[in-house]
């Protein structure tokens, strides 16, 4: 069954992606027109609103700031922590497959912030997590990508945990509490980008751990206007695509019972 889900949520993400989806109303509308149907002028417009809001809007912030403010980061580090957690989906494995160098995406600071806290905490644990979450691929993993810098970077292999075999968050959360094993009362930091932690959080909650920090890095956001027309078009739309993913993900998660709410609260539950 997780097989078939993944599948799916690969599949049905492509048509349904806003870019795409607006272009494929824009198209379907010409092609109506061309046929003679005057109704596909309101799909044509339809498409170039929804490019026109990215660009006379801030909704690409409207949509992310809910999520990156929803765990900010600690005022304060936690003066011992057991663990470090960094989810996958900061390296690209097919460039680095095709180039022969670690290749890294806009989530590269998941990377770096891991690296940082190794050094901060030299006694905890350190984990990454993440195997082939793309549809396609070649045969290498995020944790090799991930396992080739941190190496080259200085971080000792024997010191890092790798899991590779996940294909989502909810397999992150899953695969790497087998491997580790929390003791309860153990601290744990949790990496992922900051519009990506609700989803994670809950997840990983889900799943059994309950010493989880958030250390949430990769902003995007701002509280100001500057901040909020800063960004050319292309970036709008990859950060509206984004924050649209993570909605749809937190829904998708508590409707398959990998999550206990669809926004998870800033303070873990007592057990």
């Amino acid at each position: 069954m997780n097989d078939i889900l993944f599948a799916l949520s690969k599949i049905l993400w492509f048509p349904a992606r806003p870019g795409h989806f607006a272009l494929i109303v824009g198209f379907l509308g010409l092609f109506m027109v061309w046929r003679g149907r005057r109704a596909g002028r309101w799909l044509i417009l339809a498409s170039l609103g929804f490019f026109l809001m990215l660009v006379a809007t801030p909704v690409n912030q409207w949509m992310m700031l809910p999520l990156e403010n929803r765990f900010p980061r600690p005022a304060e580090a936690p003066a011992h922590v057991d663990g470090i957690i960094v989810l996958g989906g900061a390296v690209e494995q097919n460039i680095t497959e095709a180039r022969g160098i670690p290749s890294l995406n806009g989530a590269a600071e998941r990377m770096t912030e891991g690296v940082i806290l190794a050094r901060r905490y030299p006694e905890a644990r350190l984990v990454f997590t993440g195997g082939q979450g793309s549809f396609v691929h070649g045969a290498t993993t995020e944790a090799d990508v991930a396992r080739q810098l941190w190496t080259a970077m200085g971080v000792p292999p024997e010191r890092v945990i790798y899991e590779d075999a996940s294909r989502n968050t909810h397999e992150n959360a899953v695969f790497t509490y087998r491997m580790v094993h929390p003791r309860p009362g153990e601290v744990w930091l949790l990496v992922t980008s900051a519009a990506h932690m609700p989803r994670s959080v809950a997840v990983f909650r889900a799943a059994g751990w309950t010493g989880i920090v958030p250390w949430p890095v990769n902003f995007r956001t701002g509280n100001s206007w500057q901040a909020w027309y800063d960004a050319p078009f292309p970036e709008r739309l990859g950060q509206f695509e984004w924050a649209f993913r993570e909605w749809i993900g937190l829904v998708a998660y508590r409707l398959m019972g990998r999550t206990d709410s669809l926004l998870p609260a800033r303070e873990a539950p007592a057990r």
